[in-house]
């Protein structure tokens, strides 16, 4: 993913990770979003993999360095959410044990995570309204008690997918704007083969004043 990665210079390098059982669309979902691409015979992910893309974020080029496992708890490790910003909790809605289970990731996420981490529920694949087994209104309420942003998309038909994304690539950035210079490039740098140097924020200490929208 990401063979472009290179060609402009940013001013930030977000991470930000994508988890959940498997077969609820993860790959799909960071393939349509970085290279708006889907693949209806996608394999299961095997390991790690992750994907880029650049985005204008108010006046900041971020590049978004999208985490991508197997969904399997062995596959996850401590290291898999060090330094990761933004994390996307996704299930099927056709399939309400991935629902059941988006607790156990959730608990995995704040124990190893980033306490202040942007993290966004999202309720995959709403092209199989019909067959249907999560309602829209138990995601939302979920959401709101566990202080989650929500929003139901389908990577096969290209809805929500960019703005799910953004949303959460924009609060990270907003959060980031309130601290001090200081303080906001607290992270180590990446060096990219032009040369130009852009800080990987490993921490997010500012109060999170975060306006999420249902969808």
């Amino acid at each position: 993913m990401g063979d472009d990665i290179f060609d402009e210079e940013c001013d930030y390098l977000f991470k930000a990770v994508v988890i959940g059982d498997s077969g609820v669309g993860k790959s799909n979902l960071i393939s349509r979003f970085t290279k708006d691409e889907f693949r209806i015979d996608s394999k299961p992910t095997i390991g790690v993999e992750f994907g880029y893309k650049n985005i204008k974020v108010r006046d900041k080029l971020i590049k978004a360095q999208i985490w991508d496992t197997a969904g399997q708890e062995r596959a996850i490790t401590s290291s898999y959410y060090r330094g990761a910003l933004g994390a996307m909790l996704v299930y099927d809605i056709t399939r309400l044990s991935t629902f059941v289970n988006i607790k156990k990731w959730l608990h995995e996420l704040r124990e190893f995570g980033n306490e202040d981490m942007v993290i966004i529920l999202v309720a995959n694949k709403s092209d199989l309204s019909h067959s249907r087994e999560v309602e829209k209104e138990e995601g939302k309420v979920f959401a709101e008690k566990e202080g989650l942003c929500f929003m139901e998309t389908s990577a096969l038909q290209n809805l929500n997918v960019e703005e799910a994304f953004l949303q959460m690539i924009t609060i990270i950035h907003d959060i980031i704007s309130q601290k001090s210079l200081e303080d906001k490039m607290n992270g180590p740098k990446l060096n990219l083969t032009n040369g130009k140097e852009i800080h990987i924020a490993d921490e997010v200490t500012a109060t999170k004043q975060v306006n999420c929208c249902s969808r």
